[in-house]
Protein backbone atom coordinates (compact mmCIF):
# COMPACT_ATOMS: atom_id res chain seq x y z
CA UNK A 1 0.00 0.00 0.00
CA UNK A 2 1.66 3.09 -1.14
CA UNK A 3 2.22 5.53 1.59
CA UNK A 4 1.26 9.34 1.42
CA UNK A 5 3.81 11.48 3.33
CA UNK A 6 2.49 14.89 4.35
CA UNK A 7 4.75 18.04 3.66
CA UNK A 8 4.21 20.84 6.46
CA UNK A 9 6.60 23.11 4.47
CA UNK A 10 4.41 23.70 1.55
CA UNK A 11 2.24 25.50 4.24
CA UNK A 12 4.34 26.69 6.55
CA UNK A 13 7.14 28.63 4.16
CA UNK A 14 6.86 32.29 2.87
CA UNK A 15 5.55 30.65 -0.38
CA UNK A 16 3.12 28.25 1.22
CA UNK A 17 1.88 31.14 3.40
CA UNK A 18 1.34 33.60 0.48
CA UNK A 19 -0.79 30.64 -1.45
CA UNK A 20 -2.77 30.35 1.71
CA UNK A 21 -4.16 33.93 1.81
CA UNK A 22 -4.35 34.17 -1.89
CA UNK A 23 -6.90 30.61 -1.69
CA UNK A 24 -8.85 32.75 1.36
CA UNK A 25 -9.13 36.00 -0.17
CA UNK A 26 -9.95 34.76 -3.53
CA UNK A 27 -13.13 32.67 -1.91
CA UNK A 28 -13.86 35.63 -0.02
CA UNK A 29 -13.94 37.52 -3.22
CA UNK A 30 -15.89 35.60 -5.17
CA UNK A 31 -18.37 34.63 -2.33
CA UNK A 32 -19.47 38.16 -1.78
CA UNK A 33 -19.65 39.00 -5.31
CA UNK A 34 -22.23 35.99 -5.76
CA UNK A 35 -23.90 36.94 -2.75
CA UNK A 36 -24.99 40.04 -4.59
CA UNK A 37 -25.75 38.35 -7.59
CA UNK A 38 -24.89 41.19 -9.71
CA UNK A 39 -22.32 39.39 -11.95
CA UNK A 40 -23.75 38.57 -14.88
CA UNK A 41 -22.40 41.13 -17.00
CA UNK A 42 -19.00 40.38 -19.32
CA UNK A 43 -16.82 42.18 -17.40
CA UNK A 44 -18.96 40.46 -13.86
CA UNK A 45 -18.27 37.47 -15.48
CA UNK A 46 -14.94 37.60 -16.56
CA UNK A 47 -13.78 38.73 -12.26
CA UNK A 48 -15.99 35.85 -11.12
CA UNK A 49 -14.22 33.69 -13.46
CA UNK A 50 -11.02 34.93 -12.43
CA UNK A 51 -11.25 34.44 -8.32
CA UNK A 52 -12.95 30.77 -9.23
CA UNK A 53 -9.42 29.95 -11.61
CA UNK A 54 -7.07 30.99 -9.01
CA UNK A 55 -8.88 29.56 -6.21
CA UNK A 56 -8.92 26.41 -8.04
CA UNK A 57 -5.21 25.79 -8.73
CA UNK A 58 -3.75 27.41 -6.09
CA UNK A 59 -6.27 24.93 -3.88
CA UNK A 60 -4.88 22.16 -6.41
CA UNK A 61 -1.06 23.13 -6.30
CA UNK A 62 -1.02 23.64 -2.30
CA UNK A 63 -2.92 19.94 -1.98
CA UNK A 64 -0.07 17.94 -4.04
CA UNK A 65 2.94 19.97 -2.74
CA UNK A 66 1.16 19.14 1.16
CA UNK A 67 0.79 15.32 -0.21
CA UNK A 68 3.96 15.44 -2.11
CA UNK A 69 2.00 14.10 -5.16
CA UNK A 70 3.32 16.59 -7.62
CA UNK A 71 6.62 14.63 -8.84
CA UNK A 72 4.09 12.29 -10.11
CA UNK A 73 3.31 14.98 -12.59
CA UNK A 74 4.90 14.62 -16.08
CA UNK A 75 5.31 18.33 -16.36
CA UNK A 76 8.04 20.29 -14.46
CA UNK A 77 6.91 21.77 -11.81
CA UNK A 78 8.43 24.62 -10.81
CA UNK A 79 8.26 26.19 -14.17
CA UNK A 80 4.07 25.30 -14.02
CA UNK A 81 3.78 26.95 -10.79
CA UNK A 82 6.16 30.12 -11.70
CA UNK A 83 3.96 30.10 -14.67
CA UNK A 84 0.75 30.19 -13.03
CA UNK A 85 1.63 32.79 -10.07
CA UNK A 86 2.60 35.27 -13.16
CA UNK A 87 -0.67 34.65 -14.65
CA UNK A 88 -2.86 35.28 -11.55
CA UNK A 89 -0.88 38.14 -10.92
CA UNK A 90 -1.89 39.34 -14.02
CA UNK A 91 -5.20 38.68 -13.85
CA UNK A 92 -6.01 39.27 -10.22
CA UNK A 93 -4.94 42.56 -11.15
CA UNK A 94 -6.75 43.28 -14.24
CA UNK A 95 -9.75 41.87 -12.42
CA UNK A 96 -8.89 44.04 -9.01
CA UNK A 97 -9.02 47.57 -11.49
CA UNK A 98 -12.30 46.64 -13.65
CA UNK A 99 -14.64 45.35 -10.82
CA UNK A 100 -14.49 48.33 -9.15
CA UNK A 101 -15.06 50.50 -12.34
CA UNK A 102 -17.76 48.58 -13.95
CA UNK A 103 -19.48 47.34 -10.62
CA UNK A 104 -19.40 49.84 -8.47
CA UNK A 105 -21.28 53.18 -9.36
CA UNK A 106 -20.98 56.78 -8.04
CA UNK A 107 -22.68 56.91 -6.00
CA UNK A 108 -23.25 53.18 -5.28
CA UNK A 109 -26.59 51.61 -5.54
CA UNK A 110 -26.94 48.28 -3.73
CA UNK A 111 -24.73 46.08 -2.11
CA UNK A 112 -22.00 48.47 -1.15
CA UNK A 113 -20.18 46.91 1.76
CA UNK A 114 -20.04 43.60 -0.22
CA UNK A 115 -18.61 45.09 -3.45
CA UNK A 116 -16.08 47.18 -1.17
CA UNK A 117 -14.98 44.34 0.96
CA UNK A 118 -14.90 42.10 -2.58
CA UNK A 119 -12.21 44.53 -4.14
CA UNK A 120 -10.05 44.85 -1.01
CA UNK A 121 -10.01 41.27 -1.13
CA UNK A 122 -8.94 41.32 -4.53
CA UNK A 123 -5.98 43.70 -3.96
CA UNK A 124 -4.76 41.89 -1.19
CA UNK A 125 -5.12 38.69 -3.78
CA UNK A 126 -2.64 40.49 -5.71
CA UNK A 127 -0.67 41.33 -3.59
CA UNK A 128 -0.09 37.71 -2.04
CA UNK A 129 0.16 36.85 -5.82
CA UNK A 130 2.84 38.88 -6.48
CA UNK A 131 4.27 37.85 -3.18
CA UNK A 132 4.79 34.63 -4.37
CA UNK A 133 6.46 35.32 -7.68
CA UNK A 134 9.16 37.62 -5.80
CA UNK A 135 9.70 34.60 -3.54
CA UNK A 136 9.86 31.76 -6.52
CA UNK A 137 11.86 34.27 -8.81
CA UNK A 138 15.02 32.46 -9.63
CA UNK A 139 18.23 34.29 -8.83
CA UNK A 140 20.52 35.89 -11.00
CA UNK A 141 22.40 32.48 -12.95
CA UNK A 142 20.07 30.09 -11.99
CA UNK A 143 18.11 28.79 -15.24
CA UNK A 144 17.01 25.41 -13.93
CA UNK A 145 13.38 26.92 -14.00
CA UNK A 146 13.11 28.67 -17.17
CA UNK A 147 9.89 30.45 -16.22
CA UNK A 148 11.26 31.60 -12.72
CA UNK A 149 13.75 33.74 -14.78
CA UNK A 150 12.70 37.12 -16.01
CA UNK A 151 12.76 36.40 -19.31
CA UNK A 152 10.10 33.62 -18.40
CA UNK A 153 7.88 35.44 -15.86
CA UNK A 154 7.65 37.82 -19.11
CA UNK A 155 6.77 35.26 -21.77
CA UNK A 156 3.88 35.00 -19.37
CA UNK A 157 3.24 38.61 -19.63
CA UNK A 158 3.63 39.09 -23.08
CA UNK A 159 0.88 36.12 -23.62
CA UNK A 160 -1.74 37.45 -21.21
CA UNK A 161 -1.30 41.05 -23.06
CA UNK A 162 -1.86 39.55 -26.48
CA UNK A 163 -5.24 38.12 -24.88
CA UNK A 164 -6.08 41.44 -24.02
CA UNK A 165 -5.72 42.88 -27.27
CA UNK A 166 -7.67 40.08 -28.74
CA UNK A 167 -10.61 40.48 -26.46
CA UNK A 168 -10.82 44.52 -27.78
CA UNK A 169 -10.76 43.49 -31.61
CA UNK A 170 -14.51 42.91 -32.01
CA UNK A 171 -14.78 44.54 -35.33
CA UNK A 172 -13.73 43.48 -38.85
CA UNK A 173 -10.22 45.04 -39.68
CA UNK A 174 -10.22 45.63 -43.80
CA UNK A 175 -6.93 48.30 -43.47
CA UNK A 176 -3.85 45.87 -44.74
CA UNK A 177 -2.02 47.64 -42.51
CA UNK A 178 -4.17 46.75 -39.29
CA UNK A 179 -4.37 43.23 -40.83
CA UNK A 180 -0.54 43.26 -40.50
CA UNK A 181 -0.77 44.00 -36.80
CA UNK A 182 -2.98 41.50 -35.89
CA UNK A 183 -0.19 39.18 -37.57
CA UNK A 184 1.85 40.87 -35.52
CA UNK A 185 -0.40 40.19 -31.98
CA UNK A 186 -1.47 36.40 -33.72
CA UNK A 187 2.09 34.98 -34.62
CA UNK A 188 3.77 36.51 -31.37
CA UNK A 189 0.77 35.37 -29.08
CA UNK A 190 1.33 31.91 -30.48
CA UNK A 191 5.01 31.52 -30.94
CA UNK A 192 5.43 32.47 -27.28
CA UNK A 193 2.06 30.15 -26.08
CA UNK A 194 4.16 27.71 -27.28
CA UNK A 195 7.83 27.84 -25.48
CA UNK A 196 5.54 28.66 -22.48
CA UNK A 197 3.64 24.56 -22.95
CA UNK A 198 6.71 23.27 -24.26
CA UNK A 199 8.81 24.95 -21.39
CA UNK A 200 6.02 23.38 -18.66
CA UNK A 201 5.79 20.15 -20.84
CA UNK A 202 9.76 19.16 -20.82
CA UNK A 203 9.80 19.43 -24.59
CA UNK A 204 12.41 21.82 -25.42
CA UNK A 205 14.99 19.35 -24.67
CA UNK A 206 13.93 17.93 -28.01
CA UNK A 207 14.54 20.47 -29.86
CA UNK A 208 17.64 20.10 -32.41
CA UNK A 209 19.03 24.08 -32.23
CA UNK A 210 20.92 25.93 -29.43
CA UNK A 211 18.28 26.81 -27.89
CA UNK A 212 19.20 29.62 -25.60
CA UNK A 213 20.27 31.63 -29.10
CA UNK A 214 17.25 30.70 -30.96
CA UNK A 215 15.27 32.98 -28.03
CA UNK A 216 17.49 35.50 -28.22
CA UNK A 217 16.47 35.26 -32.34
CA UNK A 218 12.97 35.45 -31.56
CA UNK A 219 12.61 38.12 -28.80
CA UNK A 220 14.59 40.33 -31.61
CA UNK A 221 12.40 39.26 -34.48
CA UNK A 222 9.46 40.01 -32.18
CA UNK A 223 11.23 43.11 -31.22
CA UNK A 224 11.19 44.19 -34.33
CA UNK A 225 7.28 42.93 -35.49
CA UNK A 226 5.61 44.91 -32.03
CA UNK A 227 8.14 48.14 -33.32
CA UNK A 228 5.89 48.30 -36.57
CA UNK A 229 3.00 47.40 -34.98
CA UNK A 230 3.51 50.25 -32.48
CA UNK A 231 3.34 52.71 -35.31
CA UNK A 232 0.95 51.14 -37.46
CA UNK A 233 -2.15 50.48 -35.39
CA UNK A 234 -2.78 54.40 -34.34
CA UNK A 235 -1.62 55.42 -37.52
CA UNK A 236 -4.27 54.08 -39.39
CA UNK A 237 -6.84 53.04 -36.93
CA UNK A 238 -7.36 56.46 -35.71
CA UNK A 239 -7.20 58.05 -39.11
CA UNK A 240 -9.87 60.28 -40.22
CA UNK A 241 -11.64 59.61 -37.39
CA UNK A 242 -12.46 61.57 -34.29
CA UNK A 243 -13.32 60.62 -30.29
CA UNK A 244 -17.37 60.26 -30.18
CA UNK A 245 -19.35 61.91 -27.79
CA UNK A 246 -20.28 60.13 -25.52
CA UNK A 247 -17.92 57.55 -26.03
CA UNK A 248 -17.97 54.53 -23.36
CA UNK A 249 -16.39 51.40 -22.75
CA UNK A 250 -17.66 49.43 -25.58
CA UNK A 251 -16.56 52.76 -28.05
CA UNK A 252 -14.54 50.96 -30.81
CA UNK A 253 -12.48 54.42 -30.37
CA UNK A 254 -11.81 53.27 -26.94
CA UNK A 255 -10.88 50.45 -27.77
CA UNK A 256 -8.32 51.29 -30.36
CA UNK A 257 -7.13 53.29 -27.95
CA UNK A 258 -6.41 50.41 -24.99
CA UNK A 259 -5.07 47.98 -28.23
CA UNK A 260 -2.29 50.77 -28.83
CA UNK A 261 -1.28 51.30 -25.10
CA UNK A 262 -1.63 46.97 -24.57
CA UNK A 263 0.95 47.13 -28.00
CA UNK A 264 3.33 49.83 -26.62
CA UNK A 265 3.18 47.74 -22.73
CA UNK A 266 4.48 44.57 -24.96
CA UNK A 267 6.82 46.28 -26.86
CA UNK A 268 8.37 47.17 -24.06
CA UNK A 269 8.28 43.36 -22.96
CA UNK A 270 9.86 42.09 -25.66
CA UNK A 271 12.81 44.70 -25.69
CA UNK A 272 13.24 43.75 -21.75
CA UNK A 273 12.97 39.69 -22.71
CA UNK A 274 15.68 40.85 -25.48
CA UNK A 275 17.88 42.60 -22.97
CA UNK A 276 17.78 39.84 -20.14
CA UNK A 277 17.71 36.69 -22.78
CA UNK A 278 20.78 38.82 -24.36
CA UNK A 279 23.02 38.77 -21.10
CA UNK A 280 22.24 34.85 -19.65
CA UNK A 281 23.17 33.58 -23.20
CA UNK A 282 26.14 35.87 -24.36
CA UNK A 283 27.44 37.29 -20.97
CA UNK A 284 28.17 35.14 -18.36
CA UNK A 285 29.32 36.44 -14.87
CA UNK A 286 32.79 34.66 -13.60
CA UNK A 287 31.97 31.96 -11.50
Amino acid sequence: MAVVTVNLRAVTSWVGIARLFAVVLSCVAFSLVASTGEYRSPYGTWCMFTWCFCFAVTLVVLVLELLELYPALPISWDDFTSAFSMLAVLMVFTTSVVYPSTSIGSPCSSHCAQKAVATTASCLCFLAYALEVGLTRAKPGDISSFLSTVPGLLKVFEVYVACLIFSLLEHKILEASLQWCMAVYSICFIVTFLIIICTIGRCLAYIPCPLEKMLVGYNALALVMYITATVLWPLYSFKDTKRPNPCNSECTWNKNLGVTFLTIFNLIAYLVDLVYSTRMVFIRTPS
